[in-house]
């Protein structure tokens, strides 16, 4: 599939009712009934960016590893994006706004396509909102530094290989957890960002 029959594709099925992550989580061993509700009175609003771009004829999308830290998403794989300010007038402002600081990306080139299901993070009290774009070109990519130890770009294809999905048992703040993601480029990225590609290649499939 040609890069803008994939775009085409895409923009048309995210018309079409989301999948959800229930589906994904319930095939993975997740408690649905655990799971924290937000509270939406003090939930922190935020963003990320998904940008698919064409490159060596195949389609790409980047991704960012955090920085270690002693936070809860130090040293995580991630898609760019971060907190609403209060002069973001939407949620997709912010996930403009939060690539162009993070990676460089010139959010004037982005084409926004649609959005996926809004992912609560508990541990940090984030409702994240994925937006996803596209540009024409593959960009160039300008990390900050004090948020960005390095950015992947990685060929979508990669997640639709059996063998990068797994499910491993992590250490997270000193609890044990047993978890479901993809090993890409020496990289394990779950949690949130693996609900946001689970749900994407569900409606990519359907």
């Amino acid at each position: 599939m040609s890069y803008h029959s994939f775009v085409s594709s895409l923009e048309t099925k995210l018309q079409e009712p989301l999948p959800g992550h229930a589906e994904f989580m319930n095939k993975n061993g997740y408690d649905l009934n655990k799971r924290a509700q937000p509270d939406f009175n003090r939930i922190k609003k935020s963003a990320v960016l998904i940008a698919f771009y064409p490159h060596q004829e195949d389609i790409y999308l980047p991704l960012i590893l955090r920085p270690p830290y002693d936070g809860t998403h130090g040293g995580q794989m991630a898609f760019p994006g971060g907190r609403m300010e209060d002069f973001d007038e939407s949620y997709e402002r912010t996930a403009l706004r939060e690539a162009e600081e993070e990676i460089g990306l010139k959010a004037l080139d982005v084409n926004i396509i649609g959005t996926l299901t809004e992912v609560y993070i508990a541990p940090s009290n984030y409702w994240v909102k994925p937006i996803i774009g596209t540009l024409d070109y593959k960009p160039s990519f300008f990390p900050d530094k004090r948020e960005v130890a390095a950015i992947h770009q990685i060929p979508w294809s990669e997640f639709s290989i059996p063998e990068r999905f797994q499910k491993r048992t992590i250490q997270v703040r000193g609890t044990t957890m047993v978890t479901s993601g993809f090993e890409i480029q020496g990289q394990w990225i779950w949690g949130a960002t693996a609900l946001m590609i689970a749900e994407l290649m569900e409606v990519l499939k359907g």
